[in-house]
């Protein structure tokens, strides 16, 4: 299983659930992933949880503020991207016509973050990494291996994704119903931007992180079993794998992935 020990500038780096029951988050995804939860005090009755696998970081977890809850936000996952300077990664995102929802702030030794807004409307953190890399083992079931972007305008959320962190944006196809954009950052391909005909419009626009799975279908039926509500059930995607979307028990949106190639 390849280890991770520093992501290159643009790389998904870190994911990051903001839950209303930190708790019953943590037995979920220990009971889903087989990620082990480690709980780090933060104050008085608050602490953060750091999942891992093998020992190496996957993830972590928080309890949302009463104020958040209050107005309704649902828990969701958070994707950070790694960028050798997050204020200078802010400001460049401002620039660009996108948002700085949280400019530069120091988590104690572990790193720098910032969370911006493209202008589309979808959320994400940047990460300059100091102590914490971020997710530190790639490539086996439970770990992070894939990011789409849920936009009403594809063109203009590529655009500003290529300027701000350099991705390469692959198209499929001319035709606007199937052309569905890899993103490319450096040599790797790391997600995608699908064709807004696919998104529903009375969901705001955001980023889904993807999870390695062994067996999308068993993964999927476990969940269910756990209290996860299935947005998307197992679908084949021709050459590519299988995939289905998931709600955890508190409403937090992400897929599994089960890869076609042997």
């Amino acid at each position: 299983m390849p280890n991770i020990y520093k992501h290159p500038a643009g790389d998904f780096c870190w994911i990051e659930l903001a839950t209303k029951d930190q708790p019953a988050a943590k037995k979920f995804y220990e009971s889903l992933f087989g990620w082990s939860a480690t709980d780090f005090p933060m104050g008085p009755g608050d602490f953060y949880t750091m999942f891992s696998l093998e020992g190496r970081n996957t993830g972590a977890a928080y309890t949302m503020r009463k104020d958040q809850q209050a107005q309704g936000i649902p828990s969701y996952w958070m994707l950070y991207v790694a960028a050798d300077n997050a204020d200078a990664t802010a400001s460049k995102a401002a620039k660009l016509g996108g948002k700085i929802i949280a400019p530069g702030m120091d988590v104690m030794d572990a790193g720098r973050m910032a969370v911006i807004m493209d202008p589309t409307g979808a959320v994400l953190s940047v990460w300059q990494a100091k102590k914490h890399a971020g997710t530190a083992i790639t490539g086996v079931a439970g770990t992070l291996c894939w990011a789409d972007l849920s936009t009403p305008d594809q063109a203009r959320a590529g655009s500003f994704y290529s300027e701000l962190f350099g991705w390469q944006m692959m198209k499929e196809d001319e035709d606007p119903a199937h052309n569905y954009w890899h993103i490319k950052n450096g040599e790797a391909f790391i997600g995608g931007i699908p064709p807004a005909a696919h998104r529903d419009p009375k969901v705001p626009p955001h980023w889904l992180a993807y999870i390695q799975v062994s067996n999308c279908d068993a993964t999927a039926a476990q969940a269910r079993e756990l209290g996860a509500i299935l947005y998307m059930p197992q679908t084949d995607f021709e050459d590519v794998g299988r995939i289905s979307v998931i709600a955890d028990p508190q409403g937090a949106a992400f897929a599994i992935f089960q890869s076609a190639q042997k």
